[in-house]
């Protein structure tokens, strides 16, 4: 069976854009890292996540595996995992993307145990899946200053506090919220070290792709963190 939200909870944790990014702010305490951006504000672009439509078409490798895994949410089916160097990572599948459609089926109600089988029973040469991207997520993009710093801390992927005035806090990004995407680059599973190591080695703009905690924990539960860290696809994307 799948896991379900109230339609409450989940118009609760649908992305919102802040007025006048008034998010509570404090300091980081020793145990929390703080990530290098503050400085001009570049606001906050939910464009940038496509909230558009698109049709795949995913096939299987050698061993008949898609390298993909999904997840019954709400009624919905959402990607839970996408491997490193699969057909799912290649035809451009992420995170948190919502399967409509698998080979002309409506996807609308199905468990996850049925979305796996109807995959495994598919052809290897092509599934069309047609793919709304990544529902639950929206970006917040900020400038890094001189100094390469950023102006909010993680603790475990999550964001936990932002730095009093800092381009973090200007642009309205919300703690309790998971970081997905850096610039792109998905980070799930990634030590908080590793992904300081990526916001630090990025441009002066970076492109924070959040997800609400809750909706985050339910996506991934049941996976081990060794599915989170070692196969999932973290490679740099092609600009």
């Amino acid at each position: 069976m799948g896991l379900s939200f109230s339609s409450h909870e989940v118009q609760q944790n649908l992305p919102q854009i802040p007025e006048g990014a008034s998010a509570a702010v404090s300091g980081p305490s020793p145990d929390q890292v703080v990530a290098p951006v503050s400085g001009n504000s570049m606001g906050v672009l939910p464009g940038e996540v496509k909230p558009g439509v698109r049709e795949i078409h995913l096939y299987k490798d050698e061993r008949g595996k898609t390298g993909l895994r999904l997840r019954a949410i709400n009624k919905g089916l959402f990607v839970q995992l996408v491997q490193a160097n699969t057909p799912a990572s290649l035809v451009g599948l992420h995170f948190g993307d919502q399967i409509l459609q698998i080979d002309g089926r409506n996807c609308v109600g199905w468990s996850t145990d049925k979305a796996h089988r109807v995959v495994k029973k598919a052809s290897a040469e092509k599934i069309v899946m047609v793919v709304r991207d990544r529902t639950f997520q929206w970006i917040v993009t900020m400038h890094k200053d001189s100094t390469g710093h950023v102006g909010f801390a993680i603790k475990k992927g999550k964001v936990i506090s932002l730095v009093k005035g800092s381009s973090a806090a200007r642009s309205g990004l919300l703690i309790n919220h998971y970081v997905c995407e850096v610039n792109g680059q998905n980070v799930i599973g990634l030590k908080d070290k590793e992904v300081m190591e990526i916001l630090a080695t990025a441009g002066n703009f970076i492109n924070l792709a959040i997800i609400p905690t809750v909706i985050y924990e339910h996506m991934v539960r049941k996976l081990s963190p060794t599915l989170l860290h070692h196969t999932r696809d973290h490679t740099i994307p092609d600009i």
